[in-house]
């Protein structure tokens, strides 16, 4: 779910098959069914039914409010379980690398849009961040082929603070502590999507900058 600045590397080589290794650690190829990647299905799977359960809710804070914030904090940390099972043991595949962010833009896209339905957070940043998230990683998918694109800490920080940001919107903290609660949740979402903007144009520059290293002449 994060963005990486770009790599001039050669991409390796990943498997596409459905045979291979589904768990233990080792050097032969990985399945696509590894449990790495069921995970990521898994997540995609548990998007509609967050954002049911949401909308069902309807702003009245219920406890069917707590069952989908519940919901998507668990979906969200499945996201970092995945990911240290890839690659500590060695399970990365092309299917996975296309999943997992498919996974993430779901999962968190679907809270956004909820949470503007029910008019708790402006629209305004939802469609920020939505145009920023899917642009970078369609533009990720366009380049995957001939470079690498390694993790950076902006973009890890960035995908932690969206994460943090849409839970303290959906536990609905404030109509048990108080008002001021909503200040807490706003500042939180503004500083992520500062930092949205910020990595998104960051992205862009080393993408650029690499791209020229490649071909001289673009």
């Amino acid at each position: 779910m994060s963005d990486q600045p770009v790599s001039p590397s050669a991409p390796p080589k990943r498997t596409s098959s459905m045979r291979g290794r589904m768990i233990r650690k080792g050097d032969t190829p990985a399945s696509n069914a590894n449990i790495a990647n069921i995970i990521t299905v898994v997540r995609i799977f548990l998007a509609p039914l967050f954002i049911w359960l949401l909308l069902l809710d309807d702003s009245e804070m219920g406890l069917i409010r707590y069952l989908a914030a519940g919901l998507f904090i668990f979906a969200i940390v499945t996201d970092a379980v995945d990911g240290h099972l890839a690659r500590g043991r060695n399970l990365i595949t092309n299917v996975g690398i296309i999943l997992d962010p498919i996974a993430d833009k779901v999962l968190t896209g679907g809270a956004l849009v909820a949470l503007s339905i029910l008019g708790e957070l402006p629209w305004w940043v939802t469609i920020l961040i939505l145009v920023r998230e899917f642009g970078i990683t369609i533009y990720r998918f366009a380049v995957l082929s001939k470079v690498v694109v390694p993790a950076s800490r902006g973009g890890k920080l960035k995908t932690v603070l969206q994460a943090v940001a849409i839970s303290l919107y959906l536990v609905p903290l404030s109509s048990v502590l108080g008002s001021w609660v909503s200040w807490i949740n706003w500042s939180v979402m503004t500083v992520a999507v500062v930092l949205t903007v910020y990595t998104g144009i960051e992205y862009l520059w080393q993408a650029r900058r690499h791209t020229r290293k490649l071909n001289p002449g673009a």
